[in-house]
């Protein structure tokens, strides 16, 4: 029996067409395929309502004529129930059930099947966007995080990603690190820790520039000679920049986070002229206190206010780099879709932006790609206020790492202390790293959080040290027995699911593809994190009603079958999202 790799999408497309069989008026029909509740089979079609209301027709005869219409092949795999005033439940048959769990045998047969939710989108993903000279602090963890698993998840899903970092490396900011850099640099701190030195000029400076008006027209002095292509001042530009890289590069490593491109705001300095004449010939933006702006008076929120896409001095902004930025996302890298990643409290520019985009794009006959402002609320301390070290700065991100693997070190080794140090340490980093990581991942991205390391790295609930242990036990099982996961001989011969444990974990296994059709659909990984800690759940179930090594050799096969595929997809799962697996902890 062949079944799809996305059995909700099979039944959708099964549906539309009985829905022609049928002769019903196809134009509007929607089935909604969702996945069920257990209690009433593995799927459900609620589209028939609406459908039916609009028309002034009885739901549940609709429903009939579907059922009746459905095509032979759909009902070989599942059969079709309708309850209430219209539903349409669907549970699959035990053998459809075992024929998708033996179809799905590597991560290249899963990523194969899974390439058509996203086949023929490019898109570009700008996330982590750290200014220079500042350290990266507990507040970038989320935007790095989610867009990684963003990224893995999209291309997994058959699209092709590009990955932009965008950082900030041009404006206002500079003209106070050079003078601070010649003024009050300490050449012994800066060999020592560059982006700490950095960061103290640049305060320094700041203060010096606030409480002295010489001191401030020199800051814009040095700023002027760096825009205006000055040797000496570019020559320092230069090695703050890769001063700043170095630093950032350390912590992406250390996060297993890749870019593809690392253009920042200096690289789109060139761009902006067209930016504004374009803008201004269409009418599009207007000049207002002699700022150049753009009214979006039909907006309810945006009547008055402007978006400022060159400010009254002459200098770009934001705006400024952000249009230039849209524009040769679309014309050099031809984006059908555009993802930018920031927290919430950039919601407003980048809504602004994208009106103005639209616009622009509309008015000069140019492809409008799909836009996706992903933005993601804060991390909070355990009093509801924005997590912050003692004496009231940021928590620095390389310092929270290193927190969290030497805290999973103290865990692992109370757990088994008979380990070499050397894998306690492996295993830690892992688990240190992946409980941070996940406990961002697993939350809504548009709410607020509470950091608690109690919570992160406990060994219970949707936490990556729970859902690290499960990987580990359905592997201690195969190895146990003697046996490779990954070696078909040992499953050959399994019969279909029968017990109601094994129905239920297999059931689970199969609703893999609609977590990740719903993960990108929304761009929110907290999806698949549910999906995973769900499958967990299962499969711990299934683990404590049945024997998996057992004399039948037909019930073992189907038992291991559903051991090797909850590994399998657990695996799969964990590293689209970015956390490293292990054989043992």
């Amino acid at each position: 029996m062949h079944v799809s790799f996305d059995l909700a999408a099979a039944l959708d497309a099964a549906l539309r067409t009985a829905a022609a069989s049928a002769q019903l008026e196809t134009d509007g029909f929607n089935p909604e395929l969702r996945t069920a509740d257990p209690r009433h089979g593995d799927f459900q079609a609620n589209g028939v309502l609406a459908y039916a209301k609009a028309r002034k027709l009885n739901p549940r005869a609709v429903a009939e004529q579907l059922v009746a219409a459905l095509p032979a092949a759909t009902l070989e795999f599942c059969t079709a129930t309708i309850a209430g005033p219209g539903f349409i439940n669907f549970t699959l048959t035990p053998s459809a059930l075992l024929a998708w769990i033996q179809a799905q045998g590597s991560v290249a047969q899963i990523k194969a099947g899974a390439a058509s939710l996203h086949h023929g989108h490019r898109y570009v993903v700008d996330f982590s966007s750290p200014n220079t000279a500042k350290q990266l602090h507990v507040g970038h963890v989320r935007g790095m995080v989610i867009g990684e698993a963003i990224c893995r998840l999209l291309a997994f899903c058959g699209a092709e990603v590009i990955r932009d970092n965008h950082i900030g490396d041009w404006g206002t900011q500079f003209g106070k690190l050079i003078w601070g850099y010649k003024h009050l640099l300490d050449a012994n701190a800066l060999s020592t820790d560059p982006l700490e030195e950095l960061e103290r000029i640049y305060k320094a400076a700041d203060a010096a520039a606030k409480a002295d008006p010489a001191v401030l027209d020199a800051v814009r002095g040095e700023l002027v000679k760096l825009q205006s292509g000055d040797a000496e001042n570019l020559a320092l530009w230069h090695k703050i920049i890769a001063i700043s890289a170095s630093a950032f590069t350390e912590i992406y490593r250390l996060l297993d986070i890749h870019f593809d491109h690392q253009l920042g705001e200096s690289f789109y300095n060139d761009k902006l002229p067209q930016v504004y004449e374009e803008l201004t010939a269409g009418k599009l933006a207007e000049e207002s206190q002699g700022a150049l702006v753009v009214f979006h008076p039909e907006h309810p929120r945006f009547k008055t206010q402007p978006f400022i896409i060159r400010k009254s001095d002459g200098a770009a902004n934001y705006a400024s780099t952000d249009l230039a930025t849209m524009l040769y996302r679309t014309e050099h890298f031809k984006a059908d879709a555009i993802v930018i990643l920031t927290d919430a409290r950039q919601s407003d520019h980048f809504e602004q932006l994208w009106l103005t985009t639209q616009k622009w794009f509309t008015q000069t006959q140019r492809a409008l790609p799909r836009f996706n402002h992903v933005s993601f609320g804060s991390i909070l301390g355990e009093d509801g206020k924005a997590i912050k070290t003692r004496s009231g700065d940021p928590i620095k991100l390389k310092a929270l790492l290193a927190e969290a693997i030497e805290r999973a070190y103290v865990l692992v080794t109370a757990k088994a202390p008979e380990l070499p140090e050397l894998e306690r340490r492996e295993i830690s980093s892992a688990v240190g790293l992946g409980a941070i990581r996940y406990a961002d991942l697993a939350q809504n991205r548009s709410s607020d959080y509470v950091f608690s390391w109690d919570k992160i790295l406990s060994f219970e609930g949707n936490t990556a040290p729970y859902l690290l242990y499960a990987v580990t036990r359905v592997r201690s099982i195969f190895r146990k027995a003697g046996l490779d996961p990954a070696d078909a001989s040992a499953t050959q011969g399994a019969t279909p699911p029968e017990s109601p444990a094994e129905l239920a974990l297999a059931r689970k296994l199969t609703a893999f593809p609609t977590a990740l059709q719903l993960t990108t659909a929304q761009l929110r990984p907290h999806f698949l994190c549910t999906y995973l800690y769900e499958l967990a759940g299962e499969f711990s179930s299934f683990y404590a009603a049945e024997k998996v090594i057992v004399e039948d050799s037909a019930v073992r096969a189907r038992r291991l079958l559903l051991c090797a595929r909850t590994l399998l997809l657990l695996e799969t799962g964990l590293h689209l999202l970015g956390l490293r697996t292990l054989a043992r902890m």
